[in-house]
């Protein structure tokens, strides 16, 4: 059976900082997402147990796991690519992401009622969560989405190109309670040419679902 595994961060520890410290991205990557990772193993073990066995009493309480740490393995793994320490701004046509900008003016107005809308997105997820950027196959546009403690709020087949990642873990031992101040800090290091590499491959890669 295939298992996950930890992927080796793009950058090292202190890339991202003021922003980010050393620190926190130390324990957010070593500890946090590798525990998402062993939890995602885990959980296929135990449901492989559960076919050989024809045991189902635990199914709906494995499947709530596997997609708990699956989705924190899969949107961490967005994460750090989505950000770096030369980042920032908004996409432009001369940086190579005229497609995402015009993509994100489309669908939210203006690249300012985007950041609005993502941002707060993030900072009121319902305890822990994300407020992830989106690309949507049934319309062919960009949706906001968020997505708490890993589990709702999420068009199926919706695809995330750019994630901020709200939970505690993320940012407490900088910013203490502030998740509001994370949130507008992190728009200083998100890597615009990896959200639009992510977005060109969605659209290419995932055909338009006839509603």
């Amino acid at each position: 059976m295939a298992m996950y595994t930890l992927p080796e961060l793009p950058y090292d520890y202190a890339a991202l900082a003021p922003v980010i410290s050393p620190e926190i991205i130390e324990l957010h990557h070593d500890k946090h997402h590798a525990a998402y990772v062993k939890g995602a193993n885990d959980t296929l073990e135990q449901l492989a147990e559960a076919r050989d066995k024809e045991q189902w009493a635990a199914l709906n309480g494995l499947q709530k796991n596997l997609a708990f740490h699956l989705s924190g393995h899969i949107l961490h793994s967005i994460y750090w690519h989505n950000m770096t320490g030369d980042g920032g701004g908004e996409p432009l046509e001369k940086d190579g992401t005229g497609e995402l900008a015009d993509a994100i003016a489309e669908s939210f107005g203006s690249f300012g009622r985007f950041k609005a809308q993502l941002s707060k997105a993030a900072a009121t997820t319902q305890g822990s969560g994300w407020g992830v950027l989106a690309y949507e196959p049934v319309s062919g546009r960009l949706i906001v989405e968020q997505v708490y403690d890993h589990q709702g709020n999420v068009g199926q087949g919706s695809v995330p190109i750019l994630v901020f990642d709200a939970w505690e873990h993320a940012f407490y031992l900088q910013y203490k309670n502030q998740k509001v101040d994370f949130i507008e800090a992190m728009w200083q290091v998100v890597n615009w040419q990896d959200v639009a590499k992510r977005y060109a491959e969605a659209k290419d890669r995932v055909p338009l679902i006839a509603p």
